[in-house]
């Protein structure tokens, strides 16, 4: 099927000299840390936690703790809207590479990890809360999430994305505050522990129509369990260094962020329950400012809206109609 848009990537390096570029989203992990006065030494700080975790993860052969460093590119996605040139900045996710010092090779990681998207401001902080505003109880509009499962799943079947990436994106988020979870009996030397939830989250089913499951479990040392979401087998399709790069990466992210679940002074048990409101954490030395996030993202979804939702709302139509079909 023809899809009615053509997709271009582009790569930035993440490292301590990273500056956002003008059609970032504000609100991206890596994106935040990088401005403000504290922007150098948050991003120090950063990478140095990934590097870290990393080396702790792989131990053998690693004497030192010290033999690999996590490389890491901002892979931007654009939407080349009509053969003009005139580009949306549709998705924007992390590629790790992996840098063993010992050999000087460079082993390739898994894109994916963060993900970040424009019309998921729109479709969370402008759709939603419009559906539900004056509403008894809530609820999900007709549609909600399919026109951006549709262009994420273009995305991956594109040829532009297997030119590139070998492997299907693996996607790391916290888990819901709204959900409990159970942990279970099954063991991954690299993931961890495994949890199930009490129920399918609205992320669940939002990422769900992208074409991704997802499966929790708390890796080695952690104190809460991560989100992984893929398509395949996660165990048995990516090496251990893969899933080790994605680890290392997101839960440092997650700690900077979510510190009240992911630096908890507490781990983990038999049944969990995270909340943003837990006292008991050690903060991270990485300034971040929650509820600027929470402002910008209306403003980001606006955005989406007005440049891309209403200029292209008759092709967008006409290709979920012809998806239907």
């Amino acid at each position: 099927m023809t899809e009615p848009f053509a997709f271009q990537i582009k790569r930035l390096r993440f490292d301590e000299g990273y500056t956002p570029e003008a059609g970032t989203r504000l609100t991206t992990n890596f994106a935040n840390l990088a401005r403000g006065a504290h922007r150098k030494q948050n991003l120090a700080n950063a990478l140095r936690m990934i590097d870290n975790r990393f080396n702790d993860l792989a131990s053998w052969d690693n004497r030192h703790a010290d033999r690999y460093a996590v490389e890491l590119d901002i892979v931007s996605v654009d939407l080349d809207l009509d053969g003009s040139g005139t580009a949306f900045p549709a998705i924007e996710v992390l590629q790790t590479t992996i840098l063993d010092r010992r050999t000087g090779a460079r082993l390739p990681g898994l894109v994916g990890n963060n993900f970040s998207s424009y019309v998921r401001d729109y479709d969370f902080s402008v759709v939603l809360p419009e559906h539900n505003k004056g509403r008894d109880g809530f609820s999900l509009p007709e549609g909600f999430g399919a026109l951006h499962g549709r262009i994420f799943k273009a995305f991956v079947a594109s040829e532009t994305y297997r030119a590139q990436f070998p492997k299907p994106p693996v996607i790391c988020l916290s888990v819901s505050e709204t959900k409990s979870y159970e942990r279970t009996a099954n063991i991954h030397p690299v993931l961890g522990v495994e949890y199930v939830p009490s129920g399918a989250s609205l992320t669940e089913q939002y990422f769900g129509k992208m074409g991704l499951g997802v499966r929790y479990f708390m890796p080695p040392k952690s104190v809460a369990p991560l989100a992984f979401y893929h398509v395949g087998d996660l165990l048995n399709d990516y090496t251990n260094l893969e899933l080790i790069g994605t680890i290392s990466t997101m839960e440092a992210f997650q700690k900077i962020y979510r510190p009240e679940i992911y630096n908890a002074n507490s781990v983990a048990g038999q049944t969990y329950r995270p909340s943003l409101s837990h006292q008991d954490y050690s903060p991270t030395r990485v300034v971040y400012d929650r509820e600027e996030r929470s402002r910008l993202a209306t403003e980001q979804g606006r955005f989406a809206e007005e440049t891309f939702i209403k200029p292209y709302r008759a092709r967008l139509a006409e290709w979920a109609a012809r998806s239907a079909a």
